[in-house]
């Protein structure tokens, strides 16, 4: 899709969408984020201590 201006320039500039302030998380996805975060400590973790292993 192709937009022209009045002049029939044609503008390949992207079209900006609305912008819309973010909601706080809820406590349940709060706790899902802290669990996601310990997850991922573990993980990097264990490779770190696997790399050392070797």
């Amino acid at each position: 899709m192709y937009t022209t201006d009045e002049n029939g320039t044609l503008n390949n500039y992207a079209i900006q969408p609305k912008m819309f302030y973010a909601q706080y998380p809820s406590t349940k996805q709060q706790r899902q984020y802290a669990l996601q975060g310990a997850g991922a400590v573990l993980l990097v973790t264990f490779l770190v201590l696997t790399a050392f292993a070797a």
